[in-house]
C-alpha cells in the first residue's frame, strides 16, 4: 500500500472519530513525533503488531 493510500484509509476512519477522541490522537501522534528517535522499539513492535493482525484492524476500522 502507498503512503497515499494509507493516508486514504487512515483519513476514513478518522472521520468516524468524534472530535474529543480526534484532539487526544493528535496529542498522542505530536508526542510521539517529538520523541521519534527514542521510539525505534516501539515503531518496529508497532509495525509488526500492524503486519501480523491486518485483517483484525481491517475488519475493526469497518
Amino acid at each position: 500500500m502507498s503512503k497515499e493510500e494509507i493516508k486514504s484509509e487512515v483519513s476514513k476512519v478518522l472521520d468516524r472519530f468524534p472530535d474529543k477522541a480526534l484532539e487526544e490522537l493528535l496529542t498522542w501522534l505530536k508526542e510521539i513525533d517529538a520523541k521519534r528517535e527514542s521510539i525505534t522499539p516501539f515503531t518496529s513492535s508497532l509495525d509488526k503488531i500492524l503486519e501480523e493482525d491486518k485483517e483484525l484492524l481491517t475488519r475493526l476500522a469497518q
